[in-house]
């Protein structure tokens, strides 16, 4: 009885933690990613360590060379000048100075094989770097389109919805006031002595009030028709 609790409890708190993660993954992987860029930045900055580090061990192993070359021609010397315990003790001297050389050399092929692999490792972990990037911005647009579908009442789809239904209604409201307005021109119109007055003259009854295109045509020839008989 009591293990069954325990894995209860234990289950409870896993399920608990496990839906707290997936409620959350967004802000986690946008940490995660951090994480891994500051590690990336780390490799980096120890490939970099690394390659200077070496090239000090080159000048190091030059300079031995240098110092190895020196002494064998001053003990060559002191052997031909008969000094035996002079070159004896430039002899010792150059040995250890070569043991330094072949170990300096062995320190620069370690140091060479460890830099590439470096390098390997923080060029794969830019480019994986890079794909959780793009795959967070994509990521972050499904999650929010998701919760744009999955929205409550008054927001996302829902008030876009609401949004529809007061343009229209809004619409329908103006057009409403326009037809009401035409009636009132149209009643202004019918109680307007000027305005009956325009439509008995367009009936034909009475005087024409305003002049027709017609009527202008008619007059100007026959002012042209006057104008041709005077010069007559």
């Amino acid at each position: 009885m009591f293990k069954s609790m325990f894995a209860l409890i234990r289950g409870t708190s896993h399920e608990a933690a496990q839906n707290v993660a997936d409620r959350n993954a967004m802000v986690i992987l946008r940490q995660q990613i951090r994480d891994s860029a500051e590690a990336v930045t780390s490799a980096k900055k120890a490939v970099a360590i690394a390659t200077a580090q070496n090239e000090q061990e080159k000048r190091q192993h030059a300079k031995l060379i240098e110092r190895i070359e020196d002494l064998e021609i001053r003990t060559i010397s002191a052997l031909e000048n008969g000094e035996t315990e002079l070159a004896k003790e430039a002899a010792e001297a150059i040995a250890i100075l070569e043991a330094e050389r072949d170990a300096s050399a062995e320190a620069q092929k370690s140091f060479t094989t460890e830099i590439e692999r470096l390098k390997r490792v923080v060029l794969q972990s830019e480019s994986r770097l890079r794909d959780l990037k793009r795959g967070h911005r994509i990521a972050d647009a499904t999650d929010k389109t998701q919760r744009l579908r999955q929205s409550a009442p008054n927001t996302g789809l829902s008030a876009l919805q609401d949004a529809e239904s007061t343009l229209t209604r809004l619409r329908e409201r103006q057009m409403e006031m326009d037809a009401a307005a035409n009636v009132l021109d149209d009643m202004a119109k019918e109680n307007n002595p000027d305005a009956i007055a325009q439509k008995l003259s367009e009936a034909g009854c009475g005087a024409p009030i305003t002049s027709t295109a017609d009527q202008v045509l008619a007059r100007l020839q026959t002012k042209s028709g006057k104008k041709s008989k005077k010069s007559d």
